[in-house]
């Protein structure tokens, strides 16, 4: 659930992948060759893309997609672009990403929906982004703090002007949210405003000297705060961040990269990396499953790479390890938008298929480690997979996944400066919302149970602007994934289980509260004979020591994973299968 806050305010971070495309288009349907562009309108505000669509030598279709608002002038390759049918498509195969659309001659537009974890309208117009206006004077990182409720939280606007114009974006560590698009930046001689679509927050403030500003953040249901904005040079680079914990070579252990498909669901090709020990095997072996989000096989977030540092740590101490990049992800495909934590779980139990026609591994001895919700499709994975050895779960939910969601907002919401009061306000319309996407059998039922719930007053309190589109949030929120998820409750699947089951948690873990699952997930367990709880003092969601388990401090930690940790797991693992059996 680490990445449960970036599904829902549905971050679209493009793209990446290679060229392969199908030639030809329909009699009557213009050459997509040339410049495109579209809106998309997502919750966090519209978001300009370009498609520039051309021919290899072959006659096939070659594409690249830009990312105008966040990434201007970055255009990245698609994986497959084609006019077949009367449609045109491509796909992001990287990402999971996708776009279908049919020629509108009267519009002269190619009008789809663009999948991406959600499904958006978009329409395609010829012609390349529109430039941006040129704000000059303003180009570098800015950083400032606004203060809620004695908790300051972090605010850093990256300026940029290129030949496509200003383009302005907003962090909010401590939010977890990045990239997110700022519009109208404006400056009148030493008057600097803007506005965040994703809030419906407007600054105003006055520039000094050439290197502060300083101003009023105004934002709907808040007293308005101030924040004062300090630059750092325009030409200066961000560093990466130091990321101390992170596999160097020479390594002593073989490093695989493998690939299977889901038997279960077609279309599903999945690759990763399989570490396997250099002594003698065969190995027990542990599959790693990712959080919420489509994830990479390291897991990484923020510059962590949790699972390679898991891999590295337990492949050294005799224990493979096979971590797969998710379906849509990296080198895996698959469909994403409509699949749900039941889908995901046919996929890692095809890779215990795989594992089981390898000789190096004990098949008597493999085991899933999830994470967060990996640490829910484990048990998934198991109902209908009788040879599991064993579980481990990290951060797994305990409790009915919408009591959950309830406590994981009450406790980040703190974290971020909301009052009790205002937590209080939000709660009751949170968890009408949850009920009613829950309450739905189909895709329709939902969203009609859930367009019942968020009336204007609704959104209103929840703190979404006016001129949020309610259709783009409804359609989220109903998403098979979201449905699924809200209907949950891990203990039939934990009850079930026989085989030898430890169950992490960190301390100060805001997002799987440690002491309410941890005690539901003991409770669903006990006819278990081999189970073990650990609650780790001080480490927080993603097992990193922590000062107060906040979600900003993520990124500020240079540890990854705390070796208490990666020792509980390792010597867990060994007591247990480290012997042949």
């Amino acid at each position: 659930m680490q990445n449960i806050v970036r599904r829902f305010a549905f971050a679209l971070l493009l793209f990446a992948g290679l060229t392969a495309a199908q030639a030809g288009f329909a009699q009557g349907l213009p050459d997509p060759a040339g410049d495109w562009h579209g809106t998309l309108q997502t919750p966090q505000g519209a978001i300009m893309l370009g498609v520039t669509v051309s021919r290899a030598a072959d006659g096939s279709l070659k594409a690249a997609v830009e990312n105008a608002d966040q990434a201007p002038g970055n255009k990245v390759p698609t994986s497959s672009a084609s006019v077949k049918d009367g449609q045109f498509t491509f796909e992001v195969a990287q990402v999971g990403a996708s776009f279908t659309g049919s020629w509108n001659p009267a519009e002269q537009s190619w009008n789809g929906i663009f999948k991406q974890g959600a499904e958006l309208s978009l329409k395609l117009l010829k012609g390349p982004p529109p430039a941006k206006p040129v704000v000059a004077g303003l180009d570098g990182t800015w950083t400032g703090t606004i203060t809620r409720n004695a908790v300051p939280l972090r605010l850093i606007l990256h300026i940029r002007t290129t030949a496509q114009g200003t383009a302005i974006l907003l962090d909010s560590p401590d939010q977890l949210a990045n990239g997110l698009p700022v519009q109208a930046l404006a400056r009148d001689g030493q008057k600097v405003s803007f506005k965040i679509a994703v809030s419906g927050a407007s600054y105003a403030g006055v520039l000094s000297g050439g290197m502060q500003f300083a101003g009023i953040l105004a934002a709907p249901n808040r007293p308005n705060a101030p924040v004062d904005f300090t630059r750092s040079e325009a030409t200066s680079e961000r560093a990466p961040p130091k990321r101390p914990q992170t596999p160097q070579a020479p390594f002593p252990y073989t490093a695989e990269d493998v690939a299977f498909d889901n038997q279960v669901e077609s279309g599903v090709h999945l690759a990763g990396t399989l570490t396997l020990p250099q002594r003698k095997g065969p190995f027990p072996a542990a599959i790693l499953i990712t959080g919420s989000g489509q994830q990479d096989r390291d897991e990484t977030l923020l510059g962590h790479k949790p699972f390679w540092i898991i891999a590295d740590y337990l492949s050294r101490r005799g224990i493979a390890v096979l971590r797969v990049d998710d379906r849509g992800v990296g080198k895996s495909t698959g469909e994403v938008a409509q699949a749900t934590s039941a889908d995901f779980a046919t996929d890692s139990n095809a890779a215990f298929a795989y594992l089981k026609t390898r000789k190096e591994i004990r098949p008597n001895a493999i085991g899933f480690i999830g994470h967060s919700e990996g640490g829910m499709i484990g048990p998934i994975a198991m109902a209908t997979n009788k040879d599991a050895a064993f579980l481990i779960m990290m951060a797994g939910p305990g409790t009915a996944l919408d009591r959950l969601m309830l406590s994981q907002r009450r406790l980040i919401g703190s974290s971020m400066g909301m009052s009790e009061a205002e937590i209080n306000r939000v709660e009751p319309v949170m968890a009408a919302l949850f009920k009613a996407v829950a309450s739905g059998a189909t895709y329709e039922n939902g969203l009609a149970a859930a367009r019942a719930v968020l009336t204007p007053d609704a959104m209103t309190t929840l703190g979404l602007p006016p001129t949020a589109d309610r259709q783009i949030i409804l359609a989220q929120v109903a998403s098979p994934w979201f449905r699924y998820f809200f209907r949950y409750d891990p203990a039939p699947n934990l009850r079930a289980i026989k085989v030898p089951v430890l169950a992490m948690n960190g301390g100060l873990d805001r997002q799987v509260p440690p002491a309410e699952n941890l005690a539901a997930i003991k409770a669903a367990l006990k006819d278990n004979k081999d189970v073990t709880i650990i609650e780790l003092p001080g480490l927080n969601h993603l097992f990193q020591t922590a000062k107060t388990g906040a979600i900003g401090e993520y990124a500020d930690i240079e540890e990854t994973v705390a070796p208490a940790a990666l020792d509980c797991m390792a010597q867990w693992i060994a007591t247990r299968f480290g012997e042949r059996r």
